[in-house]
């Protein structure tokens, strides 16, 4: 029996290996909160527990499934005045979990995006300001489809996907569980 050589067993073995994942923590949640609310004096935390009936109107508006029942939000003021939310979530990118930041303003439009932790190899183009600046002033009942009113990144499909869904979802929660009725 001949053994086999090199030119054979390293690619074989390069092949084989498993990928290492890139985490890369970009921001810390304060920081994301100072750069999406510049003018917030005070974030004070109010984690939203979702009903089963609310996560439902959360799908029903959104397309998208409520992973869980309790939503990390904080309530964003200057000085005793409502400035907006402050939300932080996670979507799956391709393989590993996307930790990004939503602020919303007391009116329920997006402020802005921020990718807090990107554990992907690949796909971190969804970082590129000019990209996220895509959901600025969008509210909940726009349009928000990817490849249509979000332009995808070739490269990034699946973690532009899941923000867009998660974008979506998150402006579905504003208009079930925090918008003042």
């Amino acid at each position: 029996m001949r053994a086999l050589d090199a030119g054979y067993w390293v690619p074989l073995a390069v092949v084989c290996a498993p990928v290492a994942a890139h985490a890369t923590q970009y921001l810390t949640v304060e920081q994301a909160q100072h750069a999406l609310f510049p003018q917030g004096e005070r974030f004070a935390a109010a984690t939203v527990a979702l009903s089963d009936e609310q996560r439902s109107r959360i799908a029903e508006l959104s397309g998208v499934r409520s992973p869980r029942g309790e939503q990390p939000v904080w309530r964003v003021q200057r000085g005793q005045t409502l400035v907006g939310y402050f939300i932080v979530d996670e979507v799956i990118g391709k393989h590993e979990l996307i930790t990004y930041a939503v602020g919303l303003g007391d009116d329920g439009k997006v402020r802005g995006v921020e990718i807090l932790d990107y554990r992907e190899s690949r796909g971190g183009e969804v970082r590129d300001p000019r990209w996220r600046a895509q959901f600025n002033g969008k509210r909940a009942g726009d349009a928000l489809r990817l490849g249509q009113d979000i332009q995808n990144l070739s490269g990034a499909t699946l973690s532009s996907r899941h923000i867009t869904d998660g974008v979506r979802r998150l402006l579905a929660l504003y208009e079930v569980a925090l918008k003042p009725r």
